[in-house]
């Protein structure tokens, strides 16, 4: 008898790499070699030069790759073939990155010293800038700022189509060089209080505690300002501005999270977990952490009136245990170092106590829904391949029904990716805003 060989199915080819590659992803691999050598240099001044050595290729090697991949195509939405690659499927790659990016951040947290090369290396810059010397902090934000700013560039050569993700993109890269990174080091530079204007509570949460609060009081007119700032922006403007536009205007154009999750975190969004098991998740942990913040800070209030002074025993390691779990832990640790195996939205699901606010109100007194046309929908997934917060799309449109999650973060990217039009983002009356969009039924369709 003839020996048939066993049926198999063919496995999927590699992902196409964009032509001429190697070069700019070997100036990406010299800049964290000389990343390297500068931390390990005790000399400040050849640590600077090998830093800022690294800077360039990384950033120039990045620009370079972001071109080549998408800068010579036709301008259009693409999937990249994102599940082809290891760096984007949760191949050897994505692991070594993800081990790569939780490192760091338990170094920064804990570990800080190991670093001293590289922080003493940005003095002078920090002297400039905000008059004092560098710390972990400052070489934290430099780094933060260079990649929304680097790969920033790479989402604009992505989607230079729409002009809403241009508009998007470049709206989060101002706030994060602009109003986080030079901002606050101008008012240090100042003798001011360092503030970060598009952070409020309950995210930065003790901008509200009663010390941060008295200390900024203390600090003459400019802190009499800051403190009317959060407490406008915190209770007045947020529930008015997503009555207007949903939690999209915070989440997807302005904070400093959602700014590295849309343009560092963007090859990653895919990974979201759609289960219902993750959404049940999401329920348990987002809401319980946003409870706890605003008890500690009701409870820091009462204890700082002199009602109940034996409050400060529990307040103490309350607040030290948000410091450290969710502060630390969850919006550094797991937040941005499990990009590569989790998603670009981790924390901003799961633990960001001011996702699940905008998110309380985009649902129940918000006019901004994500209207579907079922009647055009072809079920190919596009949208919910691309929804960064774990959103099943496609189960909406295929049976016309509008989006109204306090998941959603307004990016837009389902719309972009529809080949259909299905999607629309809607700021449209509050009245009528759960109803589904006419859907013609098989049985009223007449074949000729």
């Amino acid at each position: 008898m003839p020996n048939f060989p066993p049926f198999t199915l063919t496995p999927p080819p590699p992902a196409a790499a964009p032509p001429g590659e190697k070069l700019p992803l070997a100036a990406v691999a010299l800049g964290l070699l000389a990343l390297l050598v500068a931390t390990a240099d005790a000399d400040a001044s050849r640590a600077r030069l090998s830093l800022g050595l690294a800077l360039v290729l990384l950033s120039g090697g990045a620009l370079a790759w972001a071109w080549l991949a998408f800068g010579r195509t036709e301008a259009g939405w693409h999937p990249h073939d994102l599940w082809r690659r290891a760096s984007t499927s949760r191949g050897a790659v994505a692991w070594v990155t993800g081990i790569a990016f939780t490192g760091f951040y338990v170094v920064l947290y804990w570990f800080p010293w190991l670093l001293e090369n590289l922080i003493r290396a940005l003095d002078p810059f920090s002297q400039n800038l905000r008059h004092r010397a560098a710390d972990q902090w400052f070489l934290y934000g430099t780094f933060y700022t260079l990649a929304v700013l680097v790969l920033g560039g790479r989402a604009l050569w992505k989607y230079r189509f729409s002009r809403y993700h241009l508009a998007r993109t470049a709206s989060v890269m101002f706030f994060q060089l602009g109003i986080s990174f030079l901002l606050p080091g101008l008012l240090l530079a100042l003798q001011q209080p360092e503030y970060y204007f598009n952070y409020f509570w309950p995210l930065k949460y003790d901008y509200l505690f009663p010390g941060t609060v008295a200390q900024l009081l203390h600090g003459g007119g400019l802190g009499v300002f800051m403190v009317f700032w959060g407490v406008v922006m915190s209770f007045l403007a947020t529930p008015v501005l997503t009555y207007f536009y949903g939690k999209r205007w915070y989440c997807a154009w302005v904070c400093g999270c959602g700014g590295l999750a849309e343009t560092a975190g963007d090859a990653y969004r895919h990974l979201a977990d759609k289960s219902r098991a993750a959404w049940r998740w999401e329920v348990r942990l987002v809401y319980p952490i946003l409870g706890l913040i605003v008890l500690l800070t009701a409870l820091l209030w009462v204890g700082a009136s002199g009602a109940v002074p034996a409050l400060g025993v529990v307040t103490g390691p309350l607040g030290q245990f948000y410091g450290f779990a969710i502060g630390s832990v969850f919006s550094g640790v797991v937040g941005v170092g499990f990009y590569p195996l989790l998603g670009s939205r981790v924390w901003c699901r799961f633990g960001c106590p001011m996702a699940a606010y905008l998110g309380l109100l985009q649902k129940h007194f918000s006019r901004f829904r994500i209207s579907t046309n079922g009647g055009q929908c072809i079920s190919c997934g596009n949208c919910s391949n691309v929804c960064e917060m774990g959103i099943d799309v496609k189960q909406y449109a295929q049976r016309g029904e509008p989006i109204v999650r306090a998941a959603c973060v307004g990016c837009g990217l389902c719309a972009t990716a529809c080949p259909r039009g299905v999607l629309n983002l809607e700021n449209g009356p509050h009245e009528g805003r759960l109803a589904a969009s006419a859907f013609i039924h098989a049985d009223s369709l007449r074949i000729l």
